[in-house]
């Protein structure tokens, strides 16, 4: 369908909890086409509806160069003691900064047939699971950050060209 332009902080949009899917339309159908057109680019491990502006709860991923996409996704399990890892987000550009995440999570949803979808994993694809559910429930990762490291994430989206 189309590749669509990301929102940046202080966009209302990214504070938005979505709402959940309760009929698969053809809008719905064009959501996910555009979710994954937008995220399937190198360097994009997952893309929320809300960052393109959309209020649905779903999202795309593309882990490996394989790209998949999860409707109405919850996570019903997070493994493991949470360690600091290295993030950043596309709605945040040129940051990256440690954010405490569970090594292994498993989000649960569905597909555009509605049939149930199960996604676990480690590594790379657990946060972003972990990463893109926040952003459906209107959290951003910055604010996941201690007092220090968000006060240098402002300062530096503040300083930033593309604020």
């Amino acid at each position: 369908m189309a590749v669509r332009d990301i929102r940046l902080f202080g966009d209302p949009a990214l504070r938005t909890v979505c709402d959940p899917i309760t009929e698969i339309t053809e809008g719905v159908r064009a959501l996910v086409e555009d979710l994954c057109d937008t995220v399937a680019f190198d360097g994009r491990a997952g893309l929320a509806s809300t960052q393109i502006g959309h209020h649905l709860r779903a999202f795309s991923l593309n882990i490996d160069g394989q790209v998949s996409y999860v409707l109405n996704p919850e996570i019903v399990a997070l493994e493991g003691e949470p360690v600091l890892t290295g993030e950043g987000c596309l709605s945040v550009p040129d940051l990256w900064f440690e954010v405490l995440r569970y090594p292994r999570a498993t989000v649960r949803g569905i597909d555009l047939d509605e049939n149930e979808l199960v996604i676990s994993g480690e590594g790379l694809l657990a946060q972003a699971l972990q990463h893109e559910c926040d952003h459906l429930d209107g959290k951003l990762y910055i604010s996941r950050l201690d007092r220090e490291s968000r006060g240098e994430a402002m300062r530096q989206i503040r300083t930033s060209s593309w604020f």
